[in-house]
């Protein structure tokens, strides 16, 4: 009886017209996804191979000087080019520097006028936003609908118990779901070579677990949308709830816990730790330059070494300094 309910349940969601129309829509932004992604790396690649080969000539050409202030570039990960984050975001180039802290530069978004139109199209906003909406579409009414339709009551004229119809149902919608978005994925993963991105096994790894955790979060939607058609009685208040959780999980809550977080501790900025930094670095310079002054006038003394003293002066300068400095640092990190 279950293996009866799953393969009516597949046919209906494959024969169905929003099925074809949701799917094709799918397919083709999860075939873009890896093909934007697959050039995003190479010009990433690119970019960054230049930028290595120009810090080179730059330390070659000062090594006759007394001060040396290379780059340091994040390379780009294969990964990366399919599920953005905030790679795009955060800066990419770091300058070394004798004082001051490392701050990251360069944190503009590519430059590739595929990227710059496509530029959130990874992944990570397929499984969130589109293929969740998909699972919602296609289960929306998968009891109720059928109630509506008067098929239910035929059905349960025989001898079908209520929790393997159910459970049917969700094996059913999700198999015919499931397995049809793999196709346009396996086709995408199948241009990651062809695109010339180096895909290492624990690269594979990563990107497994990711379609893994997505399909996850994508049966979620699709087991409560089903269960939202069974405690409602019309398949339109249905979508109209589901659409609400989805808006709400997908938009509101990010956004919102956020602010919360943000308002719950409060994290200095990085000018109010510069300030900080300034103000402690301008009252040590100060001091030290009272106890220079201390130490001109020992001069001639009997028993007072001034190299040595000055030494013990500076080592307890720049001790104090780093300790301060490391101080705030770590608080703000831990707020």
């Amino acid at each position: 009886m279950l293996k009866l309910i799953i393969e009516k349940e597949i046919r209906d969601i494959i024969k169905s017209s929003k099925f074809v129309y949701m799917f094709a829509i799918c397919a083709v932004l999860i075939i873009l996804t890896f093909y934007v992604g697959g050039k995003n790396y190479r010009i990433n690649r690119s970019q960054y191979e230049a930028a290595v080969e120009e810090n080179k000539r730059t330390i070659e050409s000062q090594v006759a000087q007394s001060s040396i202030a290379p780059n340091i570039f994040l390379p780009p990960q294969p990964v990366m080019s399919l599920v953005s984050g905030i790679s795009n975001d955060i800066g990419r180039d770091i300058q070394i520097a004798t004082i001051g802290d490392l701050s990251a530069t360069e944190s503009k978004y590519n430059e590739d006028p595929i990227y710059a139109v496509f530029r959130f199209l990874d992944l990570d906003f397929l499984f969130q936003m589109i293929l969740a909406l998909f699972a919602i579409l296609c289960t929306y009414n998968a009891i109720n609908g059928e109630k509506e339709g008067g098929t239910l009551a035929l059905t349960f004229s025989n001898s079908v118990p209520r929790h393997k119809y159910i459970l049917g149902k969700i094996i059913g919608s999700f198999c015919s779901v499931t397995v049809a978005l793999l196709i346009p994925i396996l086709i995408g993963c199948l241009l990651l070579p062809i695109l010339g991105v180096p895909m290492a096994g624990g690269d594979w790894l990563k990107l497994f677990m990711i379609l893994f955790t997505g399909f996850l979060y994508f049966s979620v939607f699709l087991i409560l949308s089903i269960f939202m058609s069974v405690i409602t009685r019309q398949s339109s208040a249905s979508l109209l709830f589901m659409l609400v959780i989805w808006i709400s999980t997908v938009i509101v809550i990010p956004r919102v816990s956020v602010m919360i977080a943000g308002r719950a501790v409060n994290v200095p900025t990085v000018d109010e730790i510069n300030e900080k930094k300034i103000k402690f670095s301008l009252q040590q310079s100060q001091e030290l330059i009272k106890k220079f002054r201390e130490l001109q006038g020992m001069q001639g003394q009997q028993g007072v070494n001034i190299q040595d003293r000055y030494k013990e002066i500076m080592d307890e300068y720049t001790k104090g300094t780093t300790e301060y400095f490391t101080k705030i640092s770590r608080e703000r990190q831990n707020a």
